[in-house]
């Protein structure tokens, strides 16, 4: 067989599970395809989970441990990246949606390994209209963020572009590696002259709205949680008010609402890769960049903290070498996703990769030890790093504060047996696995 194409679809702030609202996704993907029911971000944050995808390699190892410079952002991407590894072994790449966080300095550079490139620009990128895309090299605004084009949806606009991009590779014999990188469900920024001044819930596309406007707030046990005595005090914030709780609500119903038309574009592109002949020689990929609390443990919108809702991610994959409806429990993080694009493609990466291909965590269902990791940054923010079992948690803050959660009977996190005596011997061995994991690089790290 012929080396596949590969379709990455990587949402922006997905928790793993709104899943559930994608028909579309989940026909196409979910059943095809093989779900890594414990997929994690290793590092929860927008840039640093992103350069871990562009690199193969834990925050620790590529640097990138914020948004923004100097700790992060687009600028300390390393140089060696996915697309030029793909690119050097004879694929065709192109990148469409949202980049790193601050990519747009300079709106007109496309980044190295990019073929084609169509990258949302600057803080542009977080409006729904009235944003700008990089078109290989040329900007071209789309629309006004205050006046509601049906036709330059963000999300519409991008499916088009992958779906054009699809149809002109189909009469080419190279393969290739489309990135298709929506904004939703993430936040957008207020508009100008909003006295609030507070970013909202991303807005659907019109003819989205209100499709969830009845959909209740999920209200786990650890919802607006009433005792947090046994978290970090940095992780103690008052209860939400019902002011809070209301919009907390209005924005997760415009998160569900913004995802259909990510869902749609799925079904688009799918569809698309099928009328071109190519379905059995492609690799699809859907995943997202961090999950995202939404009330639990009092958080009303956070995605950094170590918590379930935080740190899961959506993970399915569908095409050669994953069997059809599938699912695999064995922990996995992002930094496998390269090592699993190199794997079935047969790219070279000329540094050292810290994932392990998918697909042999699929066949050998072995327990297996990873990391969940924050960075010291200038700023002085707490940080901290974390070991992810088949069923504990653990965790070390900067603080010196501990966490440690036993996921089989304790699934929501709502009493760190940290403070317990008899997990001495269990958090002893716990923290001389993470010392290790917490500065593995390459075939060090399990």
């Amino acid at each position: 067989m012929s080396r596949p194409n590969i379709v990455v679809i990587m949402t922006d702030d997905q928790d793993a599970a709104s899943m559930a609202v994608m028909p579309n996704v989940r026909r196409l993907l979910v059943d095809q395809g093989t779900s890594y029911t414990n997929s994690y971000a290793s590092y929860s944050l927008c840039c640093p989970s992103r350069a871990t995808f562009m690199t193969g390699q834990y925050a620790h190892n590529h640097k990138v441990l914020d948004n923004q410079w100097p700790d992060g952002g687009y600028r300390r991407l390393p140089k060696e990246t996915l697309p030029l590894w793909l690119g050097r072994s004879g694929y065709a790449t192109v990148h469409i949606g949202k980049f790193l966080n601050q990519y747009g300095h300079d709106p007109e550079e496309i980044p190295p390994g990019w073929q084609e490139w169509y990258g949302l620009v600057g803080n542009f990128a977080y409006k729904m209209w009235g944003y700008r895309i990089n078109e290989n090299g040329t900007v071209r605004r789309y629309g006004k963020q205050k006046r509601e084009n049906p036709k330059l949806y963000q999300t519409d606009v991008l499916a088009n572009k992958a779906v054009n991009y699809i149809k002109r590779r189909a009469k080419s014999d190279r393969p290739f590696f489309l990135s298709f990188a929506p904004l939703a469900p993430h936040t957008e920024p207020p508009w100008k002259g909003d006295p609030d001044g507070t970013w909202r819930g991303p807005r659907p596309a019109p003819r989205h709205r209100g499709m969830f406007a009845k959909r209740p707030l999920p209200r786990p046990p650890s919802f607006n949680e009433t005792d947090v005595k046994d978290k970090p005090r940095h992780l103690r914030p008052d209860r939400m008010s019902a002011a809070r709780i209301k919009q907390v609500t209005a924005d997760y119903r415009m998160r569900l609402e913004s995802l259909q038309a990510v869902d749609e574009a799925v079904a688009r592109i799918v569809r698309t890769v099928a009328e071109a002949g190519e379905l059995d020689r492609t690799l699809f990929v859907f995943t997202s960049d961090n999950g995202y609390l939404l009330g639990q443990h009092r958080w009303p919108s956070n995605k950094t903290h170590p918590y379930e809702e935080s740190i899961r991610i959506p993970l399915v994959l569908r095409g050669p070498g994953f069997a059809k409806g599938r699912k695999v429990a064995t922990p996995v993080v992002n930094v496998d996703l390269p090592a699993t694009i190199l794997s079935v493609t047969g790219a070279r990466a000329p540094v050292p990769t810290d994932g392990r291909p998918l697909q042999e965590l699929a066949r050998s269902n072995r327990a297996r030890d990873v990391l969940i990791e924050t960075g010291p940054r200038s700023s002085g923010a707490h940080w901290y790093a974390a070991i992810r079992t088949d069923r504990y948690l653990y965790v070390e803050h900067s603080t010196g504060a501990r966490e440690l959660y036993d996921l089989v009977t304790d699934p929501y996190q709502l009493s760190s047996k940290h403070n317990d005596p008899r997990t001495a011997p269990l958090q002893v061995t716990l923290s001389q696995r993470l010392r290790k994991l917490r500065v593995c690089s390459g075939r060090a790290c399990p």
